[in-house]
Protein backbone atom coordinates (compact mmCIF):
# COMPACT_ATOMS: atom_id res chain seq x y z
CA UNK A 1 0.00 0.00 0.00
CA UNK A 2 1.44 3.39 -0.91
CA UNK A 3 0.82 5.96 0.82
CA UNK A 4 0.98 9.59 -0.99
CA UNK A 5 2.43 12.35 1.47
CA UNK A 6 1.06 16.10 0.08
CA UNK A 7 3.81 18.64 0.19
CA UNK A 8 2.90 21.44 2.38
CA UNK A 9 2.54 25.00 0.76
CA UNK A 10 4.70 27.23 1.83
CA UNK A 11 3.30 29.91 4.30
CA UNK A 12 2.58 33.52 2.34
CA UNK A 13 4.95 35.60 2.71
CA UNK A 14 4.38 38.66 5.10
CA UNK A 15 3.88 41.86 3.98
CA UNK A 16 6.00 44.33 5.66
CA UNK A 17 3.83 46.67 7.90
CA UNK A 18 2.10 49.50 6.03
CA UNK A 19 2.97 52.78 5.03
CA UNK A 20 -0.55 55.04 4.77
CA UNK A 21 -0.64 58.12 2.52
CA UNK A 22 -1.09 59.48 5.28
CA UNK A 23 -0.88 58.61 9.26
CA UNK A 24 -3.84 60.99 11.25
CA UNK A 25 -3.61 58.21 14.02
CA UNK A 26 0.24 59.00 14.50
CA UNK A 27 -0.32 62.44 14.55
CA UNK A 28 -3.48 62.18 16.87
CA UNK A 29 -0.99 59.63 19.83
CA UNK A 30 1.81 62.76 19.52
CA UNK A 31 -0.96 65.32 21.13
CA UNK A 32 -3.14 62.89 22.68
CA UNK A 33 -2.91 63.90 26.40
CA UNK A 34 -3.39 68.02 25.01
CA UNK A 35 -6.89 66.76 22.90
CA UNK A 36 -8.32 64.64 25.82
CA UNK A 37 -7.99 67.58 28.17
CA UNK A 38 -9.60 70.07 25.56
CA UNK A 39 -12.31 67.15 24.95
CA UNK A 40 -13.07 67.38 28.70
CA UNK A 41 -12.75 71.17 28.76
CA UNK A 42 -15.77 72.15 25.75
CA UNK A 43 -17.61 69.27 27.22
CA UNK A 44 -17.95 70.68 30.94
CA UNK A 45 -18.48 74.35 28.95
CA UNK A 46 -21.50 73.24 27.16
CA UNK A 47 -20.53 75.72 24.62
CA UNK A 48 -20.55 73.31 21.43
CA UNK A 49 -21.98 75.96 18.74
CA UNK A 50 -19.56 78.85 18.04
CA UNK A 51 -18.31 78.98 21.76
CA UNK A 52 -14.98 81.12 22.87
CA UNK A 53 -12.78 78.57 21.25
CA UNK A 54 -13.81 80.10 18.38
CA UNK A 55 -13.37 83.24 18.85
CA UNK A 56 -9.77 81.97 20.25
CA UNK A 57 -8.83 80.44 17.34
CA UNK A 58 -10.07 82.60 14.51
CA UNK A 59 -7.96 84.98 16.33
CA UNK A 60 -4.95 82.72 16.16
CA UNK A 61 -5.05 81.53 12.55
CA UNK A 62 -5.42 85.46 11.77
CA UNK A 63 -2.30 86.19 13.76
CA UNK A 64 -0.49 83.25 11.64
CA UNK A 65 -1.42 83.85 8.26
CA UNK A 66 -0.80 88.09 9.53
CA UNK A 67 -4.18 89.36 8.50
CA UNK A 68 -6.59 91.01 10.50
CA UNK A 69 -9.60 88.58 10.41
CA UNK A 70 -10.51 85.27 10.05
CA UNK A 71 -14.33 84.06 9.88
CA UNK A 72 -14.11 80.18 10.86
CA UNK A 73 -17.16 78.70 8.43
CA UNK A 74 -17.85 74.14 8.09
CA UNK A 75 -15.86 73.81 4.80
CA UNK A 76 -13.49 75.48 2.97
CA UNK A 77 -15.97 75.61 -0.08
CA UNK A 78 -18.19 77.34 2.04
CA UNK A 79 -15.61 79.86 2.66
CA UNK A 80 -15.24 80.26 -0.97
CA UNK A 81 -18.77 80.69 -1.64
CA UNK A 82 -19.12 83.34 1.16
CA UNK A 83 -16.14 85.01 -0.79
CA UNK A 84 -17.79 85.43 -3.36
CA UNK A 85 -21.10 86.79 -1.70
CA UNK A 86 -18.89 89.27 -0.23
CA UNK A 87 -18.17 90.14 -3.83
CA UNK A 88 -21.69 90.05 -4.59
CA UNK A 89 -20.87 88.08 -7.68
CA UNK A 90 -23.73 86.49 -9.32
CA UNK A 91 -25.68 85.03 -12.77
CA UNK A 92 -23.93 86.46 -16.05
CA UNK A 93 -20.31 86.91 -14.08
CA UNK A 94 -17.33 85.31 -15.01
CA UNK A 95 -14.72 83.98 -12.26
CA UNK A 96 -11.03 82.91 -13.75
CA UNK A 97 -9.90 79.81 -11.83
CA UNK A 98 -7.66 76.82 -12.75
CA UNK A 99 -8.63 73.44 -13.64
CA UNK A 100 -5.88 71.06 -11.93
CA UNK A 101 -7.73 71.84 -8.45
CA UNK A 102 -10.07 69.70 -6.20
CA UNK A 103 -13.74 70.91 -7.90
CA UNK A 104 -14.78 72.15 -4.59
CA UNK A 105 -13.15 75.80 -6.37
CA UNK A 106 -15.50 75.44 -8.77
CA UNK A 107 -18.55 74.81 -6.94
CA UNK A 108 -18.45 78.03 -5.16
CA UNK A 109 -18.28 79.63 -8.86
CA UNK A 110 -21.45 77.73 -9.35
CA UNK A 111 -23.58 78.22 -6.19
CA UNK A 112 -23.26 82.50 -6.66
CA UNK A 113 -24.38 81.28 -10.70
CA UNK A 114 -21.57 82.32 -11.93
CA UNK A 115 -19.30 80.92 -14.84
CA UNK A 116 -16.03 79.66 -13.70
CA UNK A 117 -13.35 80.49 -16.77
CA UNK A 118 -10.06 78.20 -16.80
CA UNK A 119 -6.99 79.07 -17.54
CA UNK A 120 -3.84 76.54 -17.69
CA UNK A 121 -1.35 75.42 -14.90
CA UNK A 122 2.66 77.04 -15.42
CA UNK A 123 3.57 72.97 -15.53
CA UNK A 124 6.93 73.71 -12.93
CA UNK A 125 4.82 75.65 -10.56
CA UNK A 126 1.42 73.71 -11.26
CA UNK A 127 -0.56 76.60 -10.36
CA UNK A 128 -1.96 79.14 -12.55
CA UNK A 129 0.49 80.40 -15.44
CA UNK A 130 0.20 84.43 -15.08
CA UNK A 131 1.04 84.74 -18.69
CA UNK A 132 -2.32 82.80 -19.65
CA UNK A 133 -4.23 84.77 -17.58
CA UNK A 134 -4.77 88.13 -19.03
CA UNK A 135 -6.14 86.90 -22.48
CA UNK A 136 -9.33 85.24 -20.08
CA UNK A 137 -10.05 88.17 -19.22
CA UNK A 138 -13.56 89.54 -20.19
CA UNK A 139 -15.62 92.36 -19.13
CA UNK A 140 -17.58 89.76 -17.32
CA UNK A 141 -14.73 88.93 -15.08
CA UNK A 142 -15.72 89.90 -11.29
CA UNK A 143 -12.83 87.68 -9.46
CA UNK A 144 -9.57 85.78 -10.07
CA UNK A 145 -9.05 82.45 -7.71
CA UNK A 146 -5.47 81.26 -8.13
CA UNK A 147 -5.23 78.18 -6.48
CA UNK A 148 -2.11 77.07 -4.08
CA UNK A 149 -1.51 73.56 -5.07
CA UNK A 150 0.37 70.63 -3.09
CA UNK A 151 1.30 73.17 -0.70
CA UNK A 152 2.92 75.40 -3.52
CA UNK A 153 1.41 78.92 -3.37
CA UNK A 154 0.79 80.21 -7.62
CA UNK A 155 2.39 82.84 -8.82
CA UNK A 156 0.58 85.82 -6.89
CA UNK A 157 2.92 88.81 -7.66
CA UNK A 158 1.64 88.94 -11.43
CA UNK A 159 -1.16 87.67 -10.91
CA UNK A 160 -1.94 90.36 -8.42
CA UNK A 161 -0.79 92.92 -11.28
CA UNK A 162 -2.68 91.66 -13.65
CA UNK A 163 -5.95 91.76 -11.62
CA UNK A 164 -4.35 95.36 -10.39
CA UNK A 165 -4.51 96.68 -13.91
CA UNK A 166 -8.19 95.50 -14.70
CA UNK A 167 -9.33 96.05 -10.75
CA UNK A 168 -10.48 92.31 -10.21
CA UNK A 169 -10.72 91.45 -6.79
CA UNK A 170 -8.62 88.16 -6.14
CA UNK A 171 -9.71 85.91 -3.91
CA UNK A 172 -6.93 82.78 -2.87
CA UNK A 173 -7.82 78.91 -2.62
CA UNK A 174 -5.37 78.49 0.00
CA UNK A 175 -6.99 75.21 1.10
CA UNK A 176 -3.93 72.68 1.36
CA UNK A 177 -1.33 76.00 2.00
CA UNK A 178 -1.31 76.62 5.92
CA UNK A 179 1.55 78.33 6.80
CA UNK A 180 3.05 78.42 3.26
CA UNK A 181 5.22 81.71 2.32
CA UNK A 182 5.72 83.76 -1.30
CA UNK A 183 7.84 86.62 -1.06
CA UNK A 184 7.58 86.10 2.52
CA UNK A 185 4.14 86.46 2.72
CA UNK A 186 1.91 83.76 4.32
CA UNK A 187 -1.01 82.21 1.96
CA UNK A 188 -3.71 84.21 2.78
CA UNK A 189 -2.43 87.80 3.19
CA UNK A 190 -1.84 88.77 -0.83
CA UNK A 191 -5.55 88.79 -2.08
CA UNK A 192 -8.44 90.59 -1.11
CA UNK A 193 -9.94 87.58 0.81
CA UNK A 194 -8.53 83.73 1.31
CA UNK A 195 -9.91 80.57 1.81
CA UNK A 196 -8.58 77.77 4.20
CA UNK A 197 -9.94 74.18 4.55
CA UNK A 198 -9.43 72.19 7.61
CA UNK A 199 -10.73 68.96 6.15
CA UNK A 200 -8.59 66.34 8.88
CA UNK A 201 -6.22 65.57 5.83
CA UNK A 202 -4.84 69.15 5.34
CA UNK A 203 -2.03 69.88 7.17
CA UNK A 204 -3.48 71.71 9.68
CA UNK A 205 -7.25 69.53 9.92
CA UNK A 206 -9.50 69.19 12.33
CA UNK A 207 -11.62 66.31 13.61
CA UNK A 208 -14.42 66.68 10.82
CA UNK A 209 -15.11 69.07 8.31
CA UNK A 210 -14.10 73.05 9.10
CA UNK A 211 -13.05 75.57 7.13
CA UNK A 212 -12.34 79.59 7.31
CA UNK A 213 -12.32 83.11 4.94
CA UNK A 214 -9.29 85.53 6.18
CA UNK A 215 -9.01 89.14 4.85
CA UNK A 216 -7.99 92.30 5.88
CA UNK A 217 -11.33 93.99 5.21
CA UNK A 218 -13.46 94.60 8.09
CA UNK A 219 -16.44 94.76 5.82
CA UNK A 220 -15.98 91.37 4.18
CA UNK A 221 -15.22 89.89 7.64
CA UNK A 222 -18.58 91.35 9.20
CA UNK A 223 -21.04 90.28 6.28
CA UNK A 224 -19.59 86.63 6.07
CA UNK A 225 -20.13 86.42 9.78
CA UNK A 226 -23.56 87.40 8.95
CA UNK A 227 -23.86 85.33 6.48
CA UNK A 228 -22.42 82.29 7.98
CA UNK A 229 -24.85 82.60 10.94
CA UNK A 230 -27.90 82.85 8.80
CA UNK A 231 -27.08 86.22 7.84
CA UNK A 232 -28.62 87.37 11.33
CA UNK A 233 -27.07 90.82 12.00
CA UNK A 234 -29.62 90.72 15.21
CA UNK A 235 -31.03 87.21 16.26
CA UNK A 236 -33.90 85.84 14.45
CA UNK A 237 -33.43 89.04 12.23
CA UNK A 238 -32.64 88.56 8.33
CA UNK A 239 -31.61 90.94 5.72
CA UNK A 240 -30.96 88.59 3.08
CA UNK A 241 -30.22 85.00 2.55
CA UNK A 242 -28.01 83.25 4.47
CA UNK A 243 -26.26 79.81 5.54
CA UNK A 244 -25.63 77.19 8.54
CA UNK A 245 -22.07 77.39 8.00
CA UNK A 246 -20.82 77.58 11.54
CA UNK A 247 -17.77 75.89 12.82
CA UNK A 248 -18.42 73.62 16.03
CA UNK A 249 -16.56 74.73 18.94
CA UNK A 250 -14.82 71.21 19.06
CA UNK A 251 -13.19 71.28 15.78
CA UNK A 252 -12.22 75.28 16.43
CA UNK A 253 -10.62 73.94 20.22
CA UNK A 254 -8.84 71.35 18.16
CA UNK A 255 -7.48 73.28 15.37
CA UNK A 256 -5.75 75.84 18.12
CA UNK A 257 -4.45 73.14 19.56
CA UNK A 258 -3.06 71.37 16.56
CA UNK A 259 -1.81 74.94 15.39
CA UNK A 260 0.73 75.24 18.18
CA UNK A 261 2.28 72.04 16.16
CA UNK A 262 1.75 73.34 12.48
CA UNK A 263 5.47 75.28 11.77
CA UNK A 264 6.92 72.34 13.22
CA UNK A 265 5.11 69.85 11.52
CA UNK A 266 5.74 71.39 8.23
CA UNK A 267 9.15 71.70 8.91
CA UNK A 268 9.39 67.81 9.41
CA UNK A 269 7.25 67.60 5.76
CA UNK A 270 10.05 69.57 3.98
CA UNK A 271 12.57 67.79 5.58
CA UNK A 272 10.93 64.67 3.64
CA UNK A 273 10.48 66.34 0.41
CA UNK A 274 13.84 66.95 0.52
CA UNK A 275 14.51 63.14 1.26
CA UNK A 276 12.40 62.30 -1.29
CA UNK A 277 14.47 64.30 -3.44
CA UNK A 278 17.53 62.76 -2.83
CA UNK A 279 16.56 58.98 -3.44
CA UNK A 280 14.58 59.80 -6.59
CA UNK A 281 16.51 62.06 -7.81
CA UNK A 282 18.27 60.12 -10.34
CA UNK A 283 15.22 57.90 -11.77
CA UNK A 284 13.47 58.85 -14.95
CA UNK A 285 10.81 60.86 -13.06
CA UNK A 286 9.60 64.96 -12.93
CA UNK A 287 9.78 65.93 -9.49
CA UNK A 288 8.31 68.55 -7.45
CA UNK A 289 10.10 72.05 -8.51
CA UNK A 290 11.22 74.00 -5.53
CA UNK A 291 11.39 78.25 -6.18
CA UNK A 292 13.10 80.76 -4.67
CA UNK A 293 10.54 82.70 -3.94
CA UNK A 294 8.27 80.82 -2.23
CA UNK A 295 8.63 77.91 0.36
CA UNK A 296 5.87 75.21 -0.23
CA UNK A 297 4.87 73.33 3.16
CA UNK A 298 4.04 69.90 1.27
CA UNK A 299 0.67 68.76 1.43
CA UNK A 300 1.00 66.47 -1.08
CA UNK A 301 4.41 64.84 -2.66
CA UNK A 302 3.55 64.83 -6.40
CA UNK A 303 6.06 63.03 -8.66
CA UNK A 304 4.61 62.56 -12.43
CA UNK A 305 5.74 59.68 -14.85
CA UNK A 306 4.02 58.63 -17.57
CA UNK A 307 5.02 54.28 -15.82
CA UNK A 308 2.21 56.43 -13.29
CA UNK A 309 0.15 53.00 -13.10
CA UNK A 310 3.18 50.96 -12.73
CA UNK A 311 4.86 52.67 -9.89
CA UNK A 312 1.76 52.61 -8.17
CA UNK A 313 1.60 48.96 -8.45
CA UNK A 314 4.88 48.97 -6.99
CA UNK A 315 3.58 50.73 -4.18
CA UNK A 316 1.18 48.37 -4.13
CA UNK A 317 2.69 44.92 -3.66
CA UNK A 318 5.25 47.02 -1.56
CA UNK A 319 1.94 47.51 1.21
CA UNK A 320 2.34 51.33 0.67
CA UNK A 321 -0.54 53.35 -0.40
CA UNK A 322 -0.50 56.19 -2.99
CA UNK A 323 -2.63 58.91 -3.96
CA UNK A 324 -4.14 60.64 -7.95
CA UNK A 325 -4.38 64.51 -6.72
CA UNK A 326 -6.54 64.78 -9.33
CA UNK A 327 -6.66 62.29 -12.01
CA UNK A 328 -9.70 63.88 -13.80
CA UNK A 329 -9.37 67.86 -14.49
CA UNK A 330 -12.20 69.88 -13.97
CA UNK A 331 -12.65 71.00 -17.52
CA UNK A 332 -13.29 67.05 -18.08
CA UNK A 333 -15.86 66.55 -15.78
CA UNK A 334 -19.45 65.70 -16.44
CA UNK A 335 -20.24 68.28 -13.95
CA UNK A 336 -18.40 71.01 -15.72
CA UNK A 337 -19.88 70.21 -19.21
CA UNK A 338 -21.51 73.19 -19.76
CA UNK A 339 -18.57 75.24 -20.28
CA UNK A 340 -17.87 72.83 -23.33
CA UNK A 341 -14.44 72.11 -22.99
CA UNK A 342 -12.87 69.10 -24.93
CA UNK A 343 -9.52 67.17 -24.28
CA UNK A 344 -6.51 69.43 -25.57
CA UNK A 345 -8.25 72.55 -24.10
CA UNK A 346 -5.81 72.40 -21.45
CA UNK A 347 -2.50 70.59 -21.94
CA UNK A 348 -0.59 70.86 -19.11
CA UNK A 349 -2.98 70.21 -16.68
CA UNK A 350 -3.87 67.37 -18.16
CA UNK A 351 -0.53 65.96 -18.54
CA UNK A 352 -0.15 66.27 -14.99
CA UNK A 353 -3.59 64.68 -14.29
CA UNK A 354 -2.42 61.80 -16.33
CA UNK A 355 1.02 61.17 -14.40
CA UNK A 356 0.69 62.29 -11.29
CA UNK A 357 1.03 60.32 -7.97
CA UNK A 358 1.09 61.41 -4.27
CA UNK A 359 3.70 59.77 -2.03
CA UNK A 360 3.24 59.26 1.37
CA UNK A 361 3.63 62.60 3.17
CA UNK A 362 2.96 63.64 6.97
CA UNK A 363 5.46 64.63 9.54
CA UNK A 364 5.71 61.47 10.89
CA UNK A 365 6.84 59.48 8.26
CA UNK A 366 10.60 58.16 9.15
CA UNK A 367 13.47 58.23 7.21
CA UNK A 368 12.78 54.58 6.97
CA UNK A 369 9.48 54.59 5.57
CA UNK A 370 10.68 57.09 3.15
CA UNK A 371 13.61 54.86 2.36
CA UNK A 372 10.99 51.85 1.64
CA UNK A 373 8.60 54.22 -0.41
CA UNK A 374 11.51 55.16 -2.94
CA UNK A 375 12.69 51.52 -2.93
CA UNK A 376 9.47 50.30 -4.28
CA UNK A 377 9.20 53.53 -6.78
CA UNK A 378 12.16 52.35 -8.05
CA UNK A 379 11.51 48.65 -8.65
CA UNK A 380 9.03 49.92 -11.13
CA UNK A 381 12.10 50.76 -12.92
CA UNK A 382 14.02 47.12 -12.48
Amino acid sequence: MIILKHAKKPAPKALPERIPLLDLRAQYHAIRDEACAMFDKIAESTAYAQGPATVTFEEEFARMCGVDHCVTVNTGTSALHLALRCLDIGPGDEVITVPMTFIATAWAVYYVGAKPVFVDIDPARRTMDPALLEKAITPRTKAIIPVHLYGQMADMKPILEIARRHDIPVIEDACQAHGATYEGKRAGAHGCMAAFSFYPGKNLGGLGEGGGLVTNSETYAMRSRRLRNHAQGERYYHDEVGYNYRMDTLQAAMLSLKLKHLERWNIARAFRAMRYHELLADLPLTLPTKFEDSQSVWHCYVIESDRRDAIRQSLTDANIDSGLHYPMPLHLQKACADLGHKQGDFPHTERLSERCLSLPMYAELSDEQVQRVAAAVRKAFD
